[in-house]
């Protein structure tokens, strides 16, 4: 595992990082940023209750996030990633046990689909990605904050009137809010965990 590791923590912004490991990485491997399916499923299903919904997961890497709430009965997830050596990885493992998912090289900044074509999109640690360049976290650069708007502009752009983002992180509303807070929007935020809180972000449309 230490060999996939970057040497700088801003190497995790970089689409380039995410190439090599994937491409080092065997197809069943996977990675979860903090909580598993498990820890979060009843939050899930609270703020999806309908199991039809047109999900879009942003920055899915190999995290087992989409593949556990499609066993759980949420087939129709729409997963994008950067990483085309990863997406084709994925493509493949779940060809035959997840037919129904979809999976697209696409950066979240620029998605390829339509307005108005999603009733969720879910986010788990990937615009925490985009802020690991070295800075002062409570002035980041101005790269991060047009990479972070652009991501939640385009989140918002794709979703449903009365659709629904959601966001998990480890990062406390002073620094995020300034993204989500958005004018026709709601955003509401759950703080999850014991000893180390994490931040679930919800945005409705």
């Amino acid at each position: 595992m230490t060999d996939i590791l970057p040497k700088k923590n801003e190497e995790y912004g970089t689409k380039e990082y995410w190439d090599q490991r994937y491409s080092q990485e065997s197809e069943d491997s996977s990675f979860d940023w903090f909580k598993s399916y498990s820890d979060i499923a009843d939050i899930i299903r609270e703020l999806i209750p309908d199991k039809s919904s047109r999900i879009l997961m942003l920055g899915c890497g190999n995290s087992t996030l989409s593949q556990d709430m499609y066993d759980d009965g949420y087939k129709n997830i729409v997963n994008t990633d950067y990483s085309g050596i990863l997406i084709e990885k994925m493509r493949h493992k779940h060809a035959e046990s997840r037919p129904e998912m979809e999976w697209h090289e696409m950066d979240i900044r620029d998605l390829k689909f339509e307005d108005d074509s999603f009733d969720v999109a879910i986010d788990k640690g990937t615009m925490d990605a985009m802020m690991t360049a070295k800075a002062d976290v409570w002035d980041p650069p101005e790269e991060v904050v047009q990479n972070c708007n652009r991501e939640v502009d385009e989140v918002l752009r794709v979703l449903r009137k009365g659709g629904i983002f959601i966001y998990l992180t480890f990062g406390q509303p002073h620094f995020r809010r300034r993204y989500l807070d958005r004018p026709g929007t709601t955003l509401n935020i759950r703080k999850l965990g014991e000893a180390f809180h994490y931040y679930l972000y919800i945005v409705r449309t």
